[in-house]
């Protein structure tokens, strides 16, 4: 019996302190490192770290209560901890439950355990428990099995765990569970070690982004939002989120999405960019109760593929000058949390999943952690080291776990924190709005390397999201041709956390940017993609389907009005997984400094005689290109409620942008390339209530060449 709770006149109360004014005292008695665009002293507190400020989101260190809050009373016994585990043996699957179990009273007790499959099969088992702790098992004899995104189906199986006596329950717990192993194989290659994720012994090449808290408050962040940001990744065909550690560890509803969409979790665990104090007893409890309690909560998640120590931190010590005398019994701290004691309470608590220190990290600590042989990297010389995007073609990474270039958000983002006046990049609402420093001057350095100087500020908003979309496809593209050392790409970054000018690919308010409709093509199950040196171009076909790829690589080389100059087309076959160079072109005889700015090469890969995947190859920047008026011109089409917008043009239309004046759709694609002749035909939803007449009348379509 408890003696806390009376019949009447129970109250609890919470007392909120200044966080700010904790980690300032703190800091002031031992100033330790930590983001620089943040309040000084974070990592003295287990609050997200990006809410004291970070190069992409404000300084707004909320205090309150943010989850639920409930009392929970039992009687006689309860479950206090459920450990789901699954073994894979020749086509069976067993699922355990290892129950632990708190009780105030004798009594015989019985756990039963029911496996559910998403048929409605049933399989359980029931066992006599006489201490605290018993163990149940159950075989799945046609294991439907679960698989990342683009690689199969995602079945999830109901799992029930119940605590009787006599008959009578006195606790339940249930769960979803996808049937499948999970591994991160590292192995010596031609190239150093691998890093590479094998589902269901399948290597799978990773494709996807990194997520950040989509709100400074998170009380305010709705489950339909977090859908629509989940379902966006998804339907831009990524595997993968990697749950960034200067945040939060997200709710069960962020899980279950990833769950029921395919999409891998790499998680870390909530520390980034600073020096914690992990020489202090007191501190380094809390963080691993807090650790502990958060591997217990998703250890049973079919998304989650790996725990990660932390962001960054492992690079600061050896790169970042934290190495100094007066650091070293933190140095020393932090290897040994990170290399010893974490690993030891993942060992006990979930000993089947992969744990990796930091990221970037090459496994050991402190020995070249953005190595390109082993483990993951951060490439940011293109950003930060004001790098071409052509030094990407120049990396190897073995896993590509950061990289990233920003954009302006849409207009109408821009408007919802402006006014008239401020639409200019260098007005102080507009800088207030870019976190990274030098941010809209890189954007404009590398803007000006390849489009030609916008003529309006609406013109600068189209084009900055051309320049990211470009820029990380081309990374992308170079990255997947190479798959057979490169194992995976997550760009920085899907979401924002307010509207601003940063690296994402989809808005504050959901809104894709154009990187996020190249990101559907650029990571496309089957992939054509070109590389060009002077006048020499290579075609490649990458496919991660698990099935054999045929069909023909078919190309034009024509000028902008859609003459041809010359033609080819040749059979291709893939193996599964594999990409493979499919065409190897020179056209030194065809084109020459007078003909460059008119010439292209379209690109298709055809099966069944329908264009897969299309690429258009310039010979020169976009900027130099001499486009004329496309005159695009579209016929809309409705069905249900949907329509089917089918656009044409008279000669090249580059980056042909779509919308509806005052309206939210997502298309089938945008920011697409029309070469002279063709027809492309994109879909989207009907906004509610618009007649076919309605939609024909809003559309507004516009090209590379109508922004300057």
């Amino acid at each position: 019996m408890s003696t806390k709770l009376h019949a009447a006149g129970n109250q609890i109360s919470v007392i909120f302190r200044s966080p700010v004014g904790y980690i300032t005292t703190r800091y002031r008695a031992r100033p330790l490192h930590s983001s620089l665009e943040s309040i000084p002293g974070g990592t003295y507190i287990r609050k997200a770290a990006c809410h004291f400020g970070w190069d992409w989101g404000p300084q707004l260190p909320s205090i309150g209560i943010w989850k639920e809050i409930r009392l929970e009373g039992f009687r006689r016994a309860r479950l206090a901890e459920v450990h789901l585990r699954q073994f894979h043996e020749e086509g069976r699957v067993r699922v355990e439950a290892a129950v632990e179990i708190d009780r105030w009273e004798p009594g015989a007790l019985q756990a039963r355990m029911e496996v559910i499959s998403p048929t409605g099969e049933v399989s359980s088992q029931a066992v006599a428990v006489g201490g605290s702790a018993g163990l149940l098992r159950v075989e799945i004899a046609r294991p439907e099995y679960w698989w990342p995104n683009g690689y199969g189906a995602q079945p999830l199986f109901a799992v029930k765990l119940d605590l009787l006596e006599e008959g009578l329950e006195l606790d339940q717990r249930s769960f979803e569970i996808g049937l499948r192993t999970v591994e991160l194989r590292r192995e010596p290659d031609p190239w150093g070690e691998s890093f590479t994720f094998v589902v269901n012994g399948v290597p799978v090449f990773v494709k996807g982004s990194n997520w950040i808290p989509p709100d400074p408050f998170p009380n305010r962040i709705t489950g339909a939002r977090l859908e629509k940001l989940i379902s966006s990744a998804a339907a831009a065909n990524q595997n993968m989120l990697r749950v960034w550690g200067g945040g939060i560890y997200e709710e069960d509803r962020f899980y279950e999405l990833c769950d029921r969409l395919g999409i891998l979790v790499w998680q870390d665990f909530m520390f980034a960019c600073g020096i914690y104090p992990l020489d202090d007893p007191v501190f380094k409890a809390g963080a691993l109760a807090e650790i502990r309690e958060n591997v217990q909560r998703l250890r049973h998640r079919a998304s989650l593929a790996l725990w990660c120590g932390n962001n960054e931190i492992e690079v600061g010590w050896a790169e970042w000058g934290w190495s100094h005398p007066g650091m070293a019994s933190l140095k020393t701290a932090y290897r040994q949390f990170f290399y010893e004691e974490l690993p030891a309470l993942l060992a006990r608590e979930d000993p089947g999943r992969a744990y990796w220190p930091s990221s970037p990290s090459s496994g050991a600590a402190f020995d070249h952690p953005n190595s390109s042989d082993r483990g993951d990297a951060h490439y940011w010389e293109v950003w930060h080291g004001r790098k071409p995007f052509s030094e990407y073609l120049q990396q190897f990474p073995r896993f590509m776990s950061e990289f990233g270039f920003q954009a302006l958000p849409p207009l109408s983002t821009i408007e919802t924190f402006t006014d008239p006046e401020d639409r200019n990049l260098t007005s102080a609402v507009m800088e207030h709005h870019q976190r990274s420093g030098v941010g809209n001057e890189l954007i404009l350095s590398q803007l000006a390397a390849h489009f030609r100087v916008p003529s309006s500020f609406d013109a600068l908003v189209y084009v900055s999201m051309l320049l990211q979309a470009e820029g990380i496809r081309y990374g992308v593209e170079h990255w997947r041709r190479s798959k057979q050392r490169v194992s995976g790409v997550l760009y920085w970054q899907l979401n924002d956390t307010w509207p601003a000018i940063s690296w994402s690919s989809i808005d504050y308010f959901g809104r894709w940017k154009a990187l996020h409709y190249a990101a559907r093509r650029f990571y496309a199950p089957v992939l054509l993609s070109a590389g060009r040196a002077g006048n020499r171009i290579t075609l490649h076909l990458t496919s991660d389907l698990r099935e054999p790829v045929e069909g023909a690589v078919a190309w034009q080389l024509e000028d902008l009005n859609g003459r041809v100059i010359q033609r080819g087309e040749q059979p291709v076959r893939l193996a599964p997984l594999e990409s493979a160079l499919a065409a190897d072109l020179d056209f030194s005889a065809e084109v020459n400094p007078k003909t460059a700015r008119k010439t292209i090469l379209v690109a298709s890969f055809l099966r069944d005689g329908k264009a897969v995947s299309t690429q258009v190859v310039p010979f020169v920047r976009d900027k130099h290109l001499d486009l004329q008026d496309p005159h695009l011109d579209a016929e809309l089409t409705r069905n249900g409620d949907r329509f089917t917008i089918s656009v044409t043009a008279v000669s090249l239309a580059r980056f042909v942008e779509l919308s509806f004046q005052d309206q939210e759709t997502i298309f089938t694609d945008n920011y697409f390339d029309l070469p002279a002749g063709r027809t492309v035909e994109v879909s989207a939803s009907l906004p509610a209530g618009w007649s076919e007449g309605q939609a024909r009348a809003a559309l507004k379509m516009r090209s590379l060449f109508d922004s300057y």
